[in-house]
């Protein structure tokens, strides 16, 4: 069976396909700068080798076409007819309360899921253009949709419900969603698998950590509480956007900067975080090399950064009673040796042992970074939300 994976994005489509007789990656790439100028698509063979081609893409509807056309070209494609395609899987970000589970997506669903689009406005609408493009260049394909929000269902009302008058959450669904659910669920099955246990009885902290970041604190394989809220903004400081602020602090700067709504939520989602503080830069790697040079709001930032992850992994631990795993992963988590090591530093009231020497050396590696004797495993579990959208989407097809 061979399943194609979507994530369509506001300006991008990011692609995989996968064999999922061995669940191996046949192709994948991504478009970048779709409706915009010098638009392009990024190919990765099954071989490791890349290759960038420009090519103009108007639109979502185009871009999938182009995609589609690379699948099957005679010199870089894998496979001969877009017939061998079984079925699509879309990575959906804003499921609201509908979803707590994968779906097929028919006329019913994806009207329930337009239904939601004002709680994520600029990414329902682009993950529906790729839907929609599919639906018209391959009819009858089944498709998929995977939703980011839908492992976090199981939070209960005490963990996402906010303090504001309750008709409010009823009449407009102003609730905790969460996000990065389908990596959430993937690492912390996954490092059950790694470490040889049952999820059942373990109380896991898992860390998703890369340009946006999330924590989630998962109990015997269900999730019982999640760092984002309404939207993606809440929670962790990240790469653009300001993490937990109080609302007092939103309305006096809406004054100070003359801004209404709209303005306030771009100035908070894209000129925020470690861009902010630091006045550098978005990516955690450009900050290391301004600590690196001196630069004190580049370390104030990354000690802003590495101390609230590691202020709800103790709050987490709290929430639950205790905590059996911490599991590191995405951009960030996978590769900031020094990140990680920071959180786990002054948790060994939690039982946490870490070894610093070993987590020198992981980077993308799954690898347990905790002694031998430590009652909490600390892992680094490389995510793969696409694999997990494959999965599904084979399952229910």
């Amino acid at each position: 069976m061979k399943i194609l994976v979507l994530n369509c994005g506001s300006s991008s489509i990011k692609y995989a396909l996968y064999n999922m007789d061995d669940k191996s990656v046949m192709t994948s790439g991504g478009a970048e700068r779709v409706g915009l100028d010098e638009a392009f698509v990024k190919v990765k063979l099954s071989t490791g080798e890349k290759k960038t081609i420009m090519h103009d893409i108007p639109e979502h509807t185009e871009g999938v076409k182009f995609i589609f056309s690379l699948l099957t070209d005679p010199e870089i494609g894998v496979i001969k007819d877009l017939k061998e395609i079984d079925a699509v899987g879309h990575r959906m970000v804003h499921g609201g309360e509908k979803f707590n589970k994968s779906v097929l997506l028919t006329p019913e669903v994806l009207e329930a899921f337009t239904s939601v689009s004002d709680l994520a406005p600029l990414h329902n609408p682009a993950n529906l253009k790729g839907v929609m493009a599919v639906s018209e260049l391959m009819p009858g394909l089944p498709q998929v949709g995977v939703f980011d929000t839908a492992f976090h269902q199981t939070m209960p009302a005490h963990s996402y419900l906010y303090a504001i008058p309750y008709e409010l959450y009823e009449k407009y669904g102003v609730r905790r969603y969460g996000f990065h659910g389908t990596s959430h669920r993937y690492v912390s099955q996954r490092v059950c698998d790694f470490l040889g246990v049952k999820a059942e009885g373990k109380k896991i902290i898992t860390c998703h950590v890369g340009n946006g970041g999330s924590v989630s604190a998962v109990d015997g394989g269900k999730c019982v509480d999640t760092s984002m809220g309404l939207t993606p903004l809440e929670g962790l400081m990240m790469g653009t956007r300001s993490g937990d602020i109080d609302g007092g602090a939103i309305t006096f700067l809406e004054k100070k900067l003359n801004l209404d709504a709209d303005g306030m939520s771009n100035f908070l989602n894209k000129k925020c975080g470690l861009l902010g503080v630091t006045g550098v830069s978005s990516d955690m790697r450009e900050v290391d090399a301004a600590v690196e040079q001196g630069n004190q709001r580049a370390k104030i930032a990354l000690d802003m950064y590495n101390y609230r992850i590691k202020k709800y992994v103790g709050a987490y631990a709290a929430a639950m009673g205790g905590c059996d795993i911490i599991v590191f992963t995405a951009g960030v988590g996978e590769n900031q040796a020094q990140m990680r090591e920071d959180v786990c530093k002054g948790l060994e009231f939690m039982g946490v042992k870490f070894d610093a020497q070993k987590n020198k050396g992981i980077h993308g590696d799954e690898a347990i970074i905790s002694t031998p004797d430590s009652k909490v495993t600390v892992c680094v579990i490389p995510t793969d939300e696409e694999l997990m959208i494959a999965t599904d989407t084979a399952a229910l097809v």
